[in-house]
């Protein structure tokens, strides 16, 4: 590609920015891989922000993310996929951070868009095989929102049907049990996880996707649930859990 048109992509790119993407526009960015932060921590990361300028030259200038009152020093080369909420809907692109500045007395984080502007799709999450045990058991709308609401603790963990876990993501898992749930259904789900050398109780609350016996095993069925109103910090440690367990797989020579 010579120099011209090298030159004539850019400015296209650049209007390109300029028309989804305007200053103030809030946003959602979510690690492309899991990345290690200056306080030695990893994993797959979630923050939300805003547009704080763009520049001339295309760079996109992003307010340094907080978590609760302190920045956020995302690493250099970093790269995220985020989500901007803008005047002409929601868009998607992949960025690379450049550089950490201050500007107007406001931190800021130099990216530059590596990917093409595409429009808002639900986030899909990988689905990690597992053995884990677990209880289950249809609630009513009313546990459903204390549980989604962070009051898990005043809905009753008792009489739970036996499961094992199959598979789970950030988004859901798939359970096996002697039950079968109706599509639609809202469920309680509790399992636990080894988060950091430590065992970690998760209580949810979901809704049944599928319910079906599974061939050549009568009175088994197999239940795909997605979890509802699951916070940034549980989904993390989910997907901090996959990435352990895959890291030991690959450790292991079984990957």
């Amino acid at each position: 590609m010579g120099i011209g048109s090298l030159l004539k992509r850019t400015a296209q790119e650049e209007n390109m920015i300029g028309r989804y993407i305007t200053p103030g526009d809030k946003l959602e960015m979510r690690s492309v891989e899991e990345v290690t932060l200056p306080d030695g921590t990893q994993g797959i990361r979630t923050y939300q922000s805003e547009v704080f300028d763009i520049g001339q030259d295309g760079k996109v200038m992003l307010a340094m993310p907080m978590d609760k009152t302190k920045l956020v020093l995302l690493p250099v080369d970093g790269e995220y996929d985020v989500c901007f909420f803008s005047k002409a809907g929601m868009v998607q692109a992949n960025v690379r951070i450049l550089d950490r500045q201050k500007l107007q007395n406001n931190y800021v984080l130099v990216t530059e868009v590596i990917s093409d502007l595409r429009k808002y799709q639900r986030r899909e999450y990988y689905r990690f095989n597992c053995v884990l045990e677990s209880g289950i058991r249809v609630i009513s709308k009313e546990e459903a929102e204390t549980i989604c609401k962070g009051l898990e603790h005043l809905v009753s963990d008792t009489n739970m049907n036996p499961g094992i876990v199959v598979d789970i993501s950030g988004g859901g898992l798939r359970v096996v049990s002697k039950q079968e749930y109706q599509t639609g259904d809202l469920v309680y789900m509790r399992f636990r996880l080894p988060i950091e050398d430590k065992k970690r109780t998760f209580r949810m609350a979901a809704r049944v996707v599928s319910s079906k016996e599974m061939p050549r095993k009568n009175g088994e069925y197999e239940t795909r649930v997605k979890f509802l109103a699951i916070d940034a910090t549980t989904r993390e440690e989910i997907i901090k859990y996959i990435f352990d367990e895959e890291r030991k797989i690959r450790k292991n020579g079984k990957g």
